[in-house]
């Protein structure tokens, strides 16, 4: 099975027609105004009808409230939710109810013990991203540039499927693939050229940095 690639935090045109045509399988908004990245409910609709078709949209939250989060499935028509706040797994059942949509959820990984959370949130997460713990100070859950020890979800149950998120840029993302077999991975800063400015040429490079990695298959005979 071919691995998931979501490009996240785009806001123009460009940058989405870049990442789709380059074989992203997603792409992502950020509606969370703390973010550099984040966009209001109008410029999301609005650049909604540029996500060409066989791309998922994800628009990611933090903690949103219920009325957030209806006016997002109703004016945007994400394809899925990703909620990178505290959010429960009983929340996130009912985030799923209310807006009739799949929802992935976003874990802070920083040690061995912060992988149990992700046994909770199986049984209801259409998918697990695990992404580094935010550094001291940053009011940002995600896009903060940073990783975590890869080595850490050799701990995890194999059958597990969840993408992996936290400072990947086009320098490491093969080395993480020789580490580790995702399902799939996710990209914010490591394509920007400042904070929340995504930059085509870094989308290239991160491509060109994919397409030169082992085959899944290989990484796992090795």
């Amino acid at each position: 099975m071919a691995m998931d690639i979501k490009i996240c935090g785009l806001s123009t045109a460009e940058t989405i027609e870049r990442a789709s045509a380059r074989g992203a399988t997603h792409v992502g908004f950020i509606h969370f105004p703390k973010s550099p990245r984040h966009l209001s409910l109008d410029a999301m609709a609005a650049l909604r009808p540029l996500v060409p078709p066989g791309v998922k949209l994800v628009v990611v939250t933090v903690d949103a409230d219920d009325a957030t989060l209806g006016a997002i499935a109703a004016r945007v028509r994400p394809d899925m939710l990703q909620l990178h706040g505290h959010e429960t797994p009983e929340r996130l059942a009912e985030v799923k109810r209310r807006t009739g949509l799949p929802a992935m959820k976003a874990l802070s990984v920083g040690s061995a013990a912060d992988l149990d959370a992700v046994a909770a949130y199986r049984p209801v997460a259409d998918a697990i991203l695990l992404d580094a713990k935010r550094p001291k100070g940053s009011e940002l859950p995600g896009g903060n540039g940073v990783s975590f020890d890869w080595r850490l979800l050799a701990a995890l149950d194999p059958a597990t499927r969840y993408m992996l998120s936290g400072g990947l840029h086009a320098g490491n993302v093969a080395e993480a693939l020789a580490l580790v077999s995702p399902a799939g991975i996710d990209v914010s800063s490591g394509v920007e050229s400042a904070p929340g400015v995504k930059d085509v040429a870094l989308i290239e490079a991160f491509f060109d940095a994919l397409d030169g990695a082992p085959p899944i298959q290989e990484r796992k005979a090795s």
